[in-house]
């Protein structure tokens, strides 16, 4: 029977789903009780844009198998691409329960609560999470995100910092650091985290914009300019660029 399921996999991974389909139904045949073929099933169908027959195989599979983690995570990503958060975040309720030690299913249910902007309930688990994980960065970032959410500055800025002792050449961490600081109105601090992220990718167009502002409000003005020059020679809209281009005229006229 290794051969035929060996067989579907083959052809999933080629991504022969109809084909890889036919086969897993075959082994159902003298296995129907078998949970991994009805998760796998579950994801051929997702792929060939089958949601309903998709749904229906998770669900079995998580019938036959309540301790089936891959079940859950993929029965709440097919909720939450549709647009359903409520039934995803019900399955990974389940999960977790099921699951207790889970942290993925954990982490994935805080996810979707933070889509959800149920706060509370995602740094519950972002706090479980890191009880189990003390070294989980992506906890500590979509942690650092829930917090700035609620205006808690400080805390964010904390999390985005734990972030950095295990991953520094990321713009969008150095970005989301700055954002903390200049809400917490540490300016200097915000514009050293802008420049990081320009200095990990610098055409990150945003960045030169925040950081020309900075420039502007603490009145260096050359470096504003610099920095809204850089902007202006991005790919953006010609109104954007026509306003900003005034702006850098009005600064240079007081330089």
């Amino acid at each position: 029977m290794s051969e035929k399921i060996d067989k579907a996999m083959s052809l999933f991974q080629e991504k022969k789903y109809k084909e890889a389909l036919d086969a897993f139904s075959s082994v159902l045949e003298t296995e129907p009780d078998n949970a991994d073929v009805y998760n796998n099933m579950g994801v051929a169908y997702s792929c060939v844009g089958d949601s309903e027959h998709a749904e229906s195989c998770f669900v079995r599979a998580i019938e036959l198998d309540p301790e089936l983690a891959q079940a859950y995570i993929n029965l709440s990503d097919l909720y939450y691409k549709t647009g359903d958060l409520a039934s995803a975040v019900g399955t990974l309720q389940r999960g977790s329960y099921e699951l207790e030690d889970n942290l993925a299913i954990a982490h994935l249910l805080a996810r979707v609560y933070i889509e959800d902007q149920r706060w509370e309930d995602a740094i519950a688990e972002l706090e479980r999470v890191l009880d189990g994980e003390p070294e989980n960065y992506d906890a500590y970032y979509d942690l650092g995100h829930v917090y700035f959410e609620l205006g808690d500055y400080e805390a964010a800025i904390s999390n985005f910092e734990n972030v950095l002792e295990y991953e520094q050449n990321n713009e969008l961490l150095y970005y989301a650091l700055a954002q903390a600081y200049e809400a917490n109105n540490e300016i200097d601090k915000a514009i050293s985290n802008y420049l990081k992220a320009i200095a990990v990718n610098d055409k990150f167009t945003l960045a030169h914009k925040k950081v020309g502002i900075l420039f502007l409000a603490r009145e260096d003005y050359d470096d504003a300019v610099e920095y809204f020059e850089n902007y202006i020679g991005f790919d953006i809209p010609d109104e954007e660029k026509d306003s900003v281009q005034k702006l850098i005229d009005r600064v240079k006229a007081k330089i």
